[in-house]
């Protein structure tokens, strides 16, 4: 009969590893684990498409803080899908709309960045 290695383990012994071992594991994880697994967006979150988020969850999604995310209300680039009274509620469509913006404008700084450091 075999035994069937635990979540804790195996974190155990990834932590016995040399840490370029380690890394090796998690390239490994990243680059193989998964390959079969050919998820879209809609495959991970398709069962949300008709939810609604808090403001502390649309912030945690957008990566960013509740204040932050506040901001973007106050500005106008996201409005609530509704509104139980003082609490507002975002829809998942809004969302994934600004943080494909946010994505798009993160990336467009990044080049720039990178562009003007290869000019120095």
């Amino acid at each position: 009969m075999s035994h069937a290695t635990t979540a804790q383990e195996l974190f155990e012994d990834l932590q016995a590893l040399p840490a370029t071992e380690r890394g090796k594991f998690f390239l490994l994880l990243e680059s193989r684990a998964f390959q079969e697994e050919d998820l879209t967006y809609e495959d991970v979150f398709g069962h949300l498409a008709g939810e609604t988020f808090t403001v502390a969850e649309a912030a945690e999604y957008l990566d960013m803080s509740v204040p932050n995310f506040r901001r973007y209300v106050r500005r106008g680039q996201i409005a609530p899908a509704q509104t139980v009274g003082r609490n507002q509620l975002f829809g998942t469509r809004d969302l994934r709309a600004l943080k494909h913006a946010l994505n798009a404008r993160r990336a467009i700084r990044l080049n720039r960045s990178n562009a003007e450091s290869e000019a120095r």
